[in-house]
């Protein structure tokens, strides 16, 4: 697996061109959260208005693929609804980790950007996320960039420093 790791910050996410960014998405995340926030906001309210109108609930098993427009430094987004967030465990973890990388396999999708499911909401850390992440043997092929925040991104590289 060839995983980098990129502050959840929208000018560094300018500086960064990939395929693809990922937003798993909680319905009861209101106003959106994370990464699916900043999207939202560099879309000016595009995600929003999605879930307003009905057309994104974020149930779980919803996918959509969006246009980024010119706002935003990928080819295309991929929205993936988790259902509740209530009882998010490292097994709904696992579940919806393998969805994705099974969607963004069949898309085509070579680099992606994604923030760990549960993460905008501190529901799993970010080092579980990682460790749970590394056990997936279909992430080993695919090129993977976490969006993590500060104390996220310092316990991935322990982790991953741990590791070699």
């Amino acid at each position: 697996m060839a995983l980098s790791v990129l502050p959840l910050d929208l000018a560094r996410w300018d500086e960064a061109s990939r395929d693809c960014l990922v937003l798993p998405v909680f319905k009861d995340d209101r106003p959106l959260r994370g990464a699916a926030g900043l999207a939202d906001w560099r879309l000016c309210g595009k995600l929003s208005r999605l879930v307003t109108a009905n057309r994104a609930s974020a149930e779980s098993g919803e996918t959509l693929m969006l246009p980024p427009g010119r706002r935003l430094r990928f080819s295309r987004l991929l929205w993936f609804g988790l259902g509740d967030a209530k009882a998010y465990n490292d097994e709904r973890f696992r579940k919806d980790l393998a969805w994705i990388l099974g969607v963004v396999r069949r898309a085509g999708i070579a680099e992606w950007v994604l923030q760990a499911p549960g993460r905008a909401s501190g529901l799993i850390g970010a080092r579980r996320a990682i460790e749970i992440m590394l056990e997936e043997p279909a992430l080993t092929e695919q090129n993977v960039t976490l969006l993590e925040d500060p104390a996220g991104q310092k316990d991935i590289a322990e982790l991953l420093r741990s590791q070699r």
